[in-house]
């Protein structure tokens, strides 16, 4: 090979390394996420506990289907209030508004005389939830560095699954006390989270991207400096904010001018938004809030809460009868759905968000296919007559639909959202993501038992395998991949940033930007 040639040939580089995981980050995001346990707690242990309660206060199958589900819809109390409530007060006082309420409604249900005091803790705890739901991403995203912000903003869904896990083993360990106390015991343990939760947080710092908003950049630099991988990503971090809220550079830090702007900005005291996201948006908004509010239609209605609520119903349909097998069956799947998370975490920023999706879902449709082909067979047979083999084949199936959630539509829903909205749209549109989940969460709930009574059990899986097919076909269309984009640039993947080399017809730099800094709006010559 001649010389000349052996020159063009470009020389192999090494792969970058990754950056060490920054470990202030990764407490920040574990002490955030924990707010998370409740509602997983919540969910898995009116499994057990309906149970009990059915026995001991003697209501039918509709009451309870209704107490289950009912939870989700009084979240959305919560979910779209702490938007605004993010905002003005901050995300960190929010998770601990969110810790009070939720331990608040748990004392209620554990010391509940009758169904309508029950009802009433219900409501409370559903409040929490929401809070709880709702800022727990938004506050991850916005600390995490860009390196480990798939890894940190997935750890909410990891801490839910872990409440699912813990809400199935407080079932199985109080399902031996007399029936008037154990499904109180398995709501009073619920109490006790929240307590830890709320201290814990105060240790926290604030989310630098809401010091910005309120012009307090000396604090947000710090914070920064400490979440970040390097000084420069700090700096960097810390321009693009201040850019996405219209702060120029140049100004000191906390000066009398920076907290004017920063207070004028659209969306620093959460003023304004909710109309620019639904009555006003630009194309590129418009976009983003499809993206997400399918992603999280598409999360809860294809069953995942029916079959971590009802999971007991579908084992004893699948022949498995005693209570005690009953709740230890419900283990495995509180087991395999936090086990199977892990795939998720330590993957979203190798892999990316779109393969696990995709793979999620077309999981979760071969699973559901074969649960309800499974229960249709058991339905139609005698037990001697095969139904002990298909009884296998079902409990396989709901852990495999379980793993495949795990691995990409639980914990990416809640990270995708997280990151695609411009900051000052940031905390109130994932509030409508929430709230959508939250709808559809009590709209699958809360049905269950009618559904099944009219098109049978196997009819309802059956029908929620193919809304996952359908949301799998949603996802490949219409979501974009994010990993290694910065929050502040990931609006361009939906038409919206700076776009330089492009001109309007009157000869300026034409913006397709998606959000109007404080600076654009006092500057006449920009567009």
């Amino acid at each position: 090979m001649s010389k000349d040639v052996a020159a063009d040939i470009p020389v192999a580089e090494a792969p970058a390394k990754r950056a060490p995981l920054n470990k202030y980050a990764l407490a920040c995001a574990i002490l955030a996420s924990m707010n998370s346990i409740l509602l997983g707690y919540d969910v898995s242990v009116m499994s057990g506990a309906q149970i009990f309660m059915k026995k001991d206060l003697k209501i039918t199958d509709r009451q309870i289907e209704i107490l289950a589900g009912i939870i989700n819809i009084f979240s959305l109390v919560g979910s779209l209030a702490a938007g605004r409530t993010s905002d003005w007060i901050g995300r960190r006082y929010t998770m601990v508004l969110a810790a009070v309420i939720f331990f608040a409604g748990a004392l209620i249900m554990g010391l509940a005389p009758s169904y309508a005091v029950l009802m009433v803790g219900r409501f409370v705890a559903g409040v929490g939830v929401g809070y709880a739901l709702m800022i727990a991403p938004v506050y991850t995203a916005e600390v995490a560095p860009t390196s480990a912000r798939g890894l940190l903003t997935s750890f909410p869904e990891v801490f839910i699954n872990t409440g699912v896990l813990l809400g199935y083993i407080s079932n199985y360990a109080f399902h031996s006390l007399p029936v008037h106390i154990s499904w109180r015991a398995m709501f009073l343990a619920g109490a006790v989270p929240p307590v830890f939760l709320a201290i814990g947080v105060l240790a926290m710092p604030e989310s630098p991207r809401w010091l910005v908003m309120q012009g307090r950049i000396g604090d947000a630099r710090r914070v920064l400096q400490k979440t970040s991988d390097s000084p420069e990503e700090a700096a960097e971090r810390l321009a693009d904010i201040k850019s996405a809220v219209g702060i120029p550079e140049g100004i000191s830090d906390d000066s009398d001018e920076v907290v004017a702007i920063a207070r004028k900005s659209k969306g620093a005291d959460g003023k304004g938004v909710l109309r620019d996201l639904l009555l006003r948006p630009t194309p590129p908004v418009r976009r983003i809030l499809i993206a997400c509010l399918g992603l999280q239609f598409f999360q809860q209605a294809s069953g995942i809460d029916s079959v971590v609520l009802y999971s007991p119903r579908v084992f004893e349909t699948a022949g498995i009868k005693s209570d005690a097998n009953t709740l230890g069956a419900t283990i495995s799947v509180g087991a395999t759905k936090t086990l199977f998370i892990l795939v998720a975490t330590f993957f979203l920023d190798r892999v990316g968000r779109r393969p696990l999706l995709l793979t999620s879902a077309g999981g979760m449709v071969v699973s559901l296919l074969t649960l309800a082909s499974a229960l249709h067979v058991i339905s139609g047979r005698a037990p001697a007559n095969g139904a002990t083999a298909l009884s296998g084949v079902s409990i396989a199936s709901v852990l495999t639909f379980v793993a495949s959630f795990s691995i990409g539509m639980g914990p990416i829903a809640w990270v995708y959202s997280s990151e695609i909205f411009p900051l000052r749209l940031r905390a109130q549109g994932c509030a409508l993501g929430t709230a959508m989940n939250r709808i559809m969460s009590g709209a699958i709930t809360m049905s269950f038992y009618s559904l099944s009574d009219k098109i049978t059990l196997a009819g309802s899986f059956y029908l929620y395998a193919s809304v996952a097919a359908a949301g799998w076909v949603f996802m490949f269309c219409f979501l974009p991949e994010t990993r290694g984009r910065s929050l502040e640039d990931t609006e361009m993947l939906f038409g919206g940033g700076d776009d330089p080399g492009k001109e309007d017809g009157h000869g300026h730099t034409k913006s397709t930007q998606l959000t109007t800094p404080y600076s654009a709006v006092t500057t006449p010559t920009q567009h």
